[in-house]
């Protein structure tokens, strides 16, 4: 069954059939908000809210964009407003939770895992200084390099997603791009200086 159909027979009383989207999804929905809450509890609270209100607003779901589209739109409010009325703001959880893999917002690069406790150290401070850096964008910033870069999804798929054109969408990124190298080196100019000090 297409979710096309999946959905016309849900609203036409089949409940049970939502299952199927569900099952379909999951995976989709989880990786989104973890892409922005970054925590593995507050990501699995944020997919079973998505797929309740999605749901819940089945009728309202006309079928102009895909489903999945839609579904993508939910996850991403759902989670802007969980981090809106959160403190846990810090991507660097996302880091640690995919596996010991770490992601540039620029490249996406691997390390490899840790060996000792230096290298441990040094991981970690990496890795909360460069979250700071992408919780300082702009909402539209990060949203835009969230789904390119951490859920691989092409410009196309992202300018729906956000409702802007494709070529906002590159924009956005190359502008998050920049504020990040930008905030990077200053933050490790200031690193650098506090070192100097003591």
């Amino acid at each position: 069954m297409t979710d096309t159909e999946i959905i016309r027979a849900i609203l036409q009383g089949e409940k049970e059939k939502y299952r199927l989207l569900m099952e379909k999804y999951q995976p989709l929905v989880f990786r989104t908000c973890l892409g922005f809450v970054h925590y593995k509890d507050d990501a699995d609270d944020l997919t079973q809210e998505v797929f309740i209100q999605a749901y819940q607003s089945l009728s309202a779901f006309k079928g102009e964009s895909a489903f999945s589209t839609w579904l993508y739109r939910i996850a991403i409010n759902a989670s802007l407003n969980r981090i809106r009325h959160s403190k846990k703001k810090s991507i660097l959880q996302y880091f640690k939770n995919i596996s010991g893999v770490e992601k540039d917002p620029e490249e996406i690069f691997l390390y490899e895992a840790p060996e000792n406790p230096e290298e441990i150290l040094i991981r970690k401070e990496h890795s909360d200084w460069l979250g700071k850096a992408l919780d300082s964008l702009p909402e539209s910033q990060r949203k835009a390099i969230v789904l390119s870069k951490y859920d691989d999804l092409p410009q196309k798929e992202i300018a729906e997603i956000m409702n802007i054109s494709e070529g906002a969408v590159e924009a956005l990124i190359q502008r998050a791009k920049k504020n990040l190298r930008e905030k990077l080196s200053s933050d490790s100019k200031k690193m650098i200086n506090s070192v100097g000090k003591k």
